[in-house]
């Protein structure tokens, strides 16, 4: 099963559009989200794309009740999972949170098979060992919208366990947020 994981997009639909659709073309079939979509109603520009949403809110947590009430909407194929998320996917069982400090930590139990994060805007993969003798692949995808940073999305492909680090073309960095 191939994944889009994004994170940090802050309000910025056409980017964060831009990545979901490259992605699907690519054959992502879900989306995860690591927080900081601010205002719910972007997500609804995700909608058209056909997609599952897993989304957690982050530190800019916006309106919740929102989230949480589109989520809940009749054919609404977003899953809000609040701060963090426990996910099942093609046999994988995938936390999502949006603090990397929280996300290592939670790798560093083994008991995952992805760790995914957001909020520090850089995108990064790595391998982080567990108490179980293994490691755990922790994914920031940074921010798909470019804030501070260019704007990054990952690729996953879950089957495989591979993942791939992409920018956005013209995501340059934005700044003044």
């Amino acid at each position: 099963m191939k994944i889009c994981i994004l994170s940090d997009s802050h309000d910025n639909i056409p980017l964060m559009v831009g990545a979901v659709k490259a992605a699907k073309e690519w054959g992502a079939e879900v989306v995860l989200h690591c927080g900081d979509v601010v205002a719910p109603s972007v997500l609804k520009k995700l909608q058209p794309l056909g997609l599952p949403v897993h989304v957690i809110h982050g530190n800019n947590t916006g309106d919740l009740y929102t989230m949480s009430r589109l989520a809940h909407e009749a054919g609404s194929l977003f899953h809000y999972h609040g701060q963090d998320g426990e996910i099942l996917l093609a046999g994988r069982r995938i936390f999502i949170v949006h603090y990397p400090h929280y996300a290592r930590a939670m790798a560093c139990t083994g008991d995952w098979d992805l760790v995914c994060c957001g909020h520090d805007h850089r995108a990064k993969i790595e391998q982080v060992p567990n108490i179980k003798g293994g490691s755990t692949p922790v994914v920031d995808p940074g921010t798909v919208g470019g804030i501070g940073a260019p704007a990054t999305y990952v690729l996953g492909d879950l089957t495989a366990m591979e993942f791939e680090i992409v920018t956005l073309p013209g995501g340059g960095p934005m700044t003044g947020n």
